[in-house]
């Protein structure tokens, strides 16, 4: 039997995401995938999925979907309020919505993604191997739209009872998010490295799923300047990583996430550690970040 979903409403942006395309980078073809990556696998680890499960990534809540079947579902990622026709539902735990009910997400207190997973995953066709939407090149499913039907994969025939309650999520909500960077590769084009980790930054409302667009709070004369170069030259294109602080010629920092392109040619100052890369896909527009210089990840 069928199983599916309907989307009755799906806020600023909902897009169906999983672990993203594997090894076709030598192809010009970036990852993608969900953007805060441990949210997604706590949401699938609650209904009993593998972790790269396709699941639905929601900004800023507002989606309301109505279950086709009866299904198990997960909320994860941002707090959003949730409810089931006014009942409300809690964040983080396995949540049974029946045939004909729906499920609405409100505005999250903290953090910008929300995730919801449901038992035997979003099946939309996958492309080049993922169901990921990659909003830079266009790959992968439309951005989930009002009225579409979303199937869903069959169900598990043997979850645990207690899957995935003990899958950490995304610690979200510090007032100051610190971020874990290591410096390099092109450190050395700058006049003082040290500027990016001091002080704070302030992220742009111009951010998005390629990148977090950086500026300095605008508060007083001891704020530290924007990044200067001391080489004056242009990079040939390079590869560049998620995670990536790409530095163009305003001095203005982008830190590179999910959707980032695979080459570019401003000079890379640092690179913040994987396990902090979730942490920076929740920081909404607005937040202020710290990067913290460490050795080793």
């Amino acid at each position: 039997m069928n199983r599916s979903l309907t989307v009755l409403r799906t806020g600023p942006l909902c897009l169906v995401q999983d672990a993203g395309r594997v090894g076709h980078a030598a192809d010009g073809v970036g990852r993608s995938g969900a953007a805060d990556r441990r949210s997604a696998a706590q949401a699938n680890a609650l209904v009993g999925n593998r972790a790269d499960a396709a699941v639905l990534e929601c900004t800023l809540g507002g989606l309301s979907v109505r279950a086709e079947d009866d299904l198990v579902v997960a909320l994860t990622g941002a707090p959003a309020p949730a409810d089931i026709d006014g009942e409300a539902v809690t964040h983080a735990t396995r949540i049974r919505l029946a045939s004909g009910k729906t499920l609405r997400l409100r505005t999250p207190r903290a953090g910008l993604r929300s995730y919801l997973a449901v038992e035997g995953g979003i099946a939309v066709d996958p492309v080049l191997g993922s169901r990921s939407t990659d909003t830079l090149s266009g790959l992968g499913p439309e951005p989930v739209a009002k009225n579409d039907r979303l199937p869903v994969g069959p169900e598990i025939s043997d979850p645990a009872d207690d899957s995935g309650t003990d899958q950490p999520g995304t610690e979200i909500g510090a007032p100051v998010t610190d971020l874990r960077v290591i410096f390099g590769p092109r450190d050395d084009w700058f006049d003082n490295r040290d500027e990016l980790t001091t002080g704070e930054w302030l992220v742009s409302a111009q951010s998005n799923r390629v990148g977090l667009r950086l500026d300095r709070p605008d508060t007083d004369d001891a704020t530290p300047p924007a990044l200067q170069r001391k080489q004056s030259r242009e990079l040939p294109s390079e590869g560049v990583a998620l995670g990536a602080i790409q530095v163009p010629p305003s001095g203005q920092p982008v830190l590179f996430l999910a959707d980032h392109p695979i080459t570019g040619g401003y000079p890379v100052i640092a690179v913040v550690i994987d396990a902090d890369i979730d942490a920076a896909a929740q920081l909404r527009p607005g937040q202020r970040l710290r990067f913290v210089p460490v050795a080793d990840p």
